[in-house]
């Protein structure tokens, strides 16, 4: 373990996880809204980052950053890296920073979404193992929806489609999250939400679970 993940840290860190059309950043935003109206001074982040290596994600995820003279995508492996290298810098610069200030970090795909996506390709193992530097988090819950709710909401959305955004991807990706909570479970508390209820049902049910966390002591 390391040295950040014993780190005692007053703030509190929460993940929300799920297929792209899951609607994480939406609940990320509305819970970020409830608990600023219970008094809590929170912070709202996502992965990738904005980050210097966030933004090299976010272009290999676009076609934007690739091999040379185009010939093709940048390797799994070399995307994995990437993504848990631009973790550790989203660690440092934005959430150990909020959490010593005894803030409640919202954070919108986290460690889970690695071990999913780029688990759908790789040893899902060596993948947990490149993330071992990464705190865990107090809580992540996970929105799950059926891959073909997600696809629908992911039409309706109308933005250029990502590397990972094929419905037969998100159809492996959602088996793969499911290996994923199964390893995870045994270190960190992950709570299923059913995100096919409305929009504010999904709030209320997260809500109560961050509630409950923030209620009790370490």
């Amino acid at each position: 373990m390391s040295a950040a993940r014993k780190t005692a840290r007053p703030g509190r860190f929460i993940v929300l996880e799920g297929l792209d059309g899951a609607g994480t950043t939406t609940q990320t935003e509305r819970l970020a809204s409830a608990l600023r109206a219970d008094g809590h001074a929170v912070v709202t982040t996502r992965e990738p980052s904005d980050g210097p290596v966030g933004t090299m994600v976010r272009q290999a995820l676009t076609g934007r950053l690739g091999l040379p003279q185009g010939r093709g995508p940048l390797a799994p492996e070399t995307l994995a890296l990437l993504f848990a290298a631009d973790r550790t810098d989203h660690l440092h610069a934005r959430v150990l920073p909020a959490l010593e200030e005894g803030k409640v970090v919202l954070c919108d795909r986290y460690v889970l979404s690695s071990l999913a996506y780029q688990g759908a390709s790789l040893p899902m193992a060596w993948v947990d193992t490149v993330n071992a530097h990464a705190v865990s988090p107090d809580l992540t819950l996970f929105v799950g929806v059926d891959p073909r709710v997600a696809a629908k909401r992911r039409a309706v959305r109308g933005a250029p489609a990502e590397l990972f955004e094929a419905d037969e991807a998100q159809r492996r990706i959602a088996r793969q999250y499911l290996k994923a909570i199964t390893l995870r479970q045994k270190r960190e508390r992950i709570v299923r939400i059913d995100g096919e209820l409305s929009v504010e049902a999904v709030t209320d049910a997260c809500l109560m679970q961050v509630r409950r966390v923030l209620a009790r002591g370490r």
